[in-house]
């Protein structure tokens, strides 16, 4: 099971040096993945949870590609309808060739109504465009044989039953954020049933979960997985490889900008779940 990092490009203690940073110890603590988000525009409701400033995620994965050697790059998750489907399709292209195939394309539809709005995209289209888009990039990456720089794996985010199906039709994976260990257990048995009414493989599991570390237990029901102590969130880990996830990424953001300005504190947490990753294996 593959172990990947969701690294901050956003925030007042974020700029090209911290990022760089963070490539650096994510890739130097043996982890395969370093993920990023995406938002084009901070509008009021963006700047609310992730403020200025806001690394673009295709130039900022571009960047990092040339300071890194050997972790796989990717977006969880890009909102696929603010961009053009055949500039997406070429960029990523472009990016997986230049790192050597190391991108991974996290995909969502959005949430954030504003952002939409100054995009002039109109938000409650905005399943269909993500079908419509999803389905012109893979026409476009089969269409020209070198278009992609070889295969690029297309992981779809998204807790709901669209998105659950949507990952059944378009995607490589399945990639849901940020949720508790039984909603997990339940989310996989829904992905299974929609690939079987659909008569389709059965994607890969690849979850978001938290990273944050605590020094007591906790034992409240609504504990999500990757929050507690070490012994809890490795124990979340072995659970997940064993209802067959094929990479896990790791977010340590706890959902204040603050934080941006202290990334030690999430380092020394990776640290530790690098230091006993052989438990999970």
């Amino acid at each position: 099971m593959r172990l990947g990092v969701n690294v901050p490009n956003f925030g007042p203690g974020t700029d090209p040096g911290v990022l760089r940073d963070w490539a650096r110890t994510v890739e130097g603590l043996g982890f395969d993945l370093l993920m990023v988000s995406d938002h084009l525009v901070v509008t009021p409701d963006v700047a609310e949870q992730y403020p200025a400033p806001f690394y673009e995620p295709f130039t900022t994965l571009s960047w990092l590609a040339g300071v890194t050697e050997r972790v796989n790059l990717g977006t969880t998750v890009l909102i696929v309808p603010y961009r053009h489907p055949l500039a997406v399709a070429r960029m990523a292209a472009n990016l997986n060739a230049l790192s050597g195939g190391r991108l991974v394309l996290g995909v969502g539809v959005g949430w954030a109504r504003q952002e939409f709005e100054a995009l002039g995209v109109p938000f409650e289209r905005r399943g269909r465009l993500t079908d419509d888009h999803l389905e012109a990039m893979r026409a476009a990456w089969r269409n020209e044989a070198d278009y992609a720089g070889g295969p690029i794996p297309l992981w779809v985010g998204g807790n709901s039953d669209a998105g659950v199906r949507r990952a059944v039709r378009l995607g490589d994976a399945w990639h849901p954020l940020r949720a508790t260990m039984p909603w997990l257990r339940e989310g996989l048995g829904r992905l299974v049933s929609a690939a079987r009414e659909a008569d389709r493989p059965v994607p890969a599991f690849a979850p978001r979960i938290l990273l944050r570390l605590t020094d007591a237990p906790i034992a409240t029901p609504g504990r999500r997985a990757g929050e507690g102590t070490l012994d809890q969130i490795m124990d979340d880990l072995r659970q997940l490889r064993v209802m067959g996830a094929e990479s896990v990424v790791l977010d340590p953001f706890g959902g204040d900008p603050r934080e941006t300005l202290r990334p030690q504190w999430a380092w020394h947490a990776l640290a530790a779940v690098a230091a006993h990753r052989t438990e999970t294996e």
